[in-house]
């Protein structure tokens, strides 16, 4: 299902957008990583921050192998020079699902700042998907 960005990002921002999830679901993660700036940050769950393009690539060939996004939702503000813009929808892996939101600072080049990757679920559901020691 294409999201509705059309109402609250710019030509570039929605592209960008559009082919983080395209390349993230296709595992070509260095193109996923390429749309962030050099100095572009990941903030995923349970995990410390991310800096820099060959950082992000490795942290996903390494957590993120087999993963699907399934982006539902979309709503954003601008703030500064950058738009943030939340993306709300699910992540599949080969043993859960967990509903998930992507909070994107995009500059005005187009580029992602920053992405927090926020796992919208109860303490409860996250517990089953801990590793065990």
């Amino acid at each position: 299902m294409p999201l509705i960005l059309e109402e609250i990002a710019s030509p570039q921002q929605k592209q960008t957008i559009e082919r983080y999830f395209q390349t993230f679901n296709n595992g070509d993660f260095e193109a996923t990583a390429a749309l962030f700036s050099e100095t572009g940050q990941m903030k995923p769950p349970f995990e410390e921050l991310i800096e820099g393009t060959e950082a992000i690539s490795a942290y996903l060939h390494r957590e993120a192998e087999g993963m699907q996004a399934y982006p539902q939702e979309v709503a954003g503000e601008q703030a500064d020079d950058r738009s943030q813009i939340t993306v709300i929808g699910q992540v599949k892996a080969l043993v859960f699902k967990v509903n998930t939101a992507w909070i994107f600072k995009i500059n005005a080049t187009g580029q992602i700042d920053f992405v927090r990757i926020k796992l919208l679920a109860s303490l409860q559901e996250l517990l089953p998907l801990r590793p065990q020691s």
